[in-house]
C-alpha cells in the first residue's frame, strides 16, 4: 500500500500547478479585437456582427465565461445594425451607467464582460425593451447541441476519447459535485473536497445520440473500479455520470442496466449534475497539447 501512495504521488508531482489567481480567472482566451469590446467596452462596427442575422433555435452564451445570457425567442429585428433582444436569461445580465452618464452598459453578470447597452420606452416589441449586443461579445449554441458529463479516473484520458468521437462539438476538463466553489486542483487532489475531475462534451445530439456518449464512457474505462482508476487512487477518481435531466438518468440506468445483465460489477455512480468548475488551462486538453498518449485509458468492446 505504501509503494501504492508513493506511485500516486509521483504521478501528481509531475502535473504543473497554476497560481490560485489563474485558476479562479481561468477565462477563454479572447482575440485583441474580442478584448477591445469585451474587455475595452469598445464597439463592433453596426451590420458587420456574425450573429446579427442568426434565426436558428438556441441560446446566446458569453464569449468570455460561456454563461448563458439570451434565448433566440427574445431576440427580434430592431433594424440597429446588432443583435437585438427584448429579455434576458434571468440573472445573467447587469446593468450600470455608461461613462458616458446617459446610456445603460450591459455586462455578463459572472464575469464582467462588456456586452453592449439597454433601451426603454422604443415601442419595438410588446416588452418594450432592446438589449443592444455586440455580437463579438457572444457565442451561439444551437438547440441540436447538448451536454454530458462524465467522470472516469484522471480526466485528460476521459477527454482524450471524447474529443476523437463524430458529433463531438466541445470538451473541457474540470471539476464537479464536491463541498466548495471554484476549486483548485491542489484543493481537490489534497483537501476532501468531494469533487471528481469530470469531463464536459458538448455533442450535435443530430449527429450522435446521448446513448452513445454513454456506450463510448464505458468502454474507455474500467467501470468496476471503486474510487480509483489505473494508479490513480481516491474519490476525485470515481467514475460517475451526472446527468443533467431525468431523460439522460433514464438512458443512463438503461445502460447501466445492459452491463449488469452482462455480468459486469459497474461501479458508476449516478449523480445529478451539480456546477461545473472549469479547471486550469494547463489541463485543458492535455493530450493534443503534449503529444503524449493516456496512461490509464484504452479503449475496448464492451456493447
Amino acid at each position: 500500500m505504501i509503494y501504492i501512495l508513493f506511485i500516486v504521488v509521483g504521478l501528481l508531482a509531475f502535473r504543473p500547478v497554476e497560481s490560485e489567481k489563474e485558476a479562479k480567472m481561468n477565462y477563454n482566451k479572447l482575440t485583441p479585437e474580442e478584448e477591445r469590446v469585451i474587455l475595452n467596452k469598445g464597439t463592433e462596427i453596426p451590420f458587420t456582427g456574425q450573429l446579427l442575422n442568426n434565426k436558428e433555435k438556441g441560446t446566446y452564451i458569453c464569449k468570455r465565461c460561456n454563461t448563458p445570457l439570451y434565448r433566440s425567442e427574445d431576440k427580434f429585428d430592431s433594424g440597429c445594425g446588432w443583435p437585438s433582444f427584448d429579455d434576458e436569461i434571468p440573472g445573467a445580465v447587469h446593468r450600470q451607467t455608461d461613462a458616458d452618464g446617459r446610456r445603460t452598459e450591459i455586462l455578463c453578470a459572472h464575469c464582467g464582460a462588456h456586452l453592449g447597452h439597454v433601451f426603454v420606452g422604443e415601442q419595438l416589441t410588446d416588452k418594450n425593451l432592446r438589449h443592444c449586443v455586440n455580437s463579438i461579445s457572444m457565442n451561439f449554441i444551437p438547440d441540436s447541441y447538448q451536454t454530458a458529463y462524465f467522470a472516469a479516473g484522471c480526466f485528460w484520458g476521459i477527454e482524450h476519447y471524447f474529443r476523437q468521437h463524430p458529433g463531438v462539438i466541445e470538451t473541457s476538463v474540470g471539476y464537479m459535485n464536491g463541498n466548495t466553489d471554484n476549486p483548485t486542483y491542489k484543493e481537490v487532489c489534497y483537501q476532501e473536497t468531494g469533487h471528481a475531475e469530470a469531463v464536459k462534451v458538448v455533442f450535435n445530439s443530430q449527429e450522435v445520440t446521448y446513448e452513445e456518449m454513454v456506450k463510448l464512457f464505458f468502454e474507455i474505462h474500467d467501470f468496476t473500479q471503486v474510487d480509483r482508476q489505473g494508479p490513480d487512487i481516491g474519490d476525485q477518481y470515481r467514475s460517475a455520470i451526472f446527468y443533467t435531466d431525468d431523460d439522460q438518468k433514464k438512458k443512463a440506468k438503461k445502460i447501466i442496466q445492459l452491463l449488469t445483465d452482462k455480468k459486469y460489477q459497474v461501479a458508476t455512480e449516478l449523480e445529478k449534475a451539480a456546477t461545473f468548475w472549469m479547471a486550469e488551462n494547463y489541463h485543458q486538453n492535455y493530450y493534443k497539447k503534449t503529444g503524449k498518449t493516456p496512461y490509464c485509458h484504452f479503449r475496448r468492446k464492451v456493447f
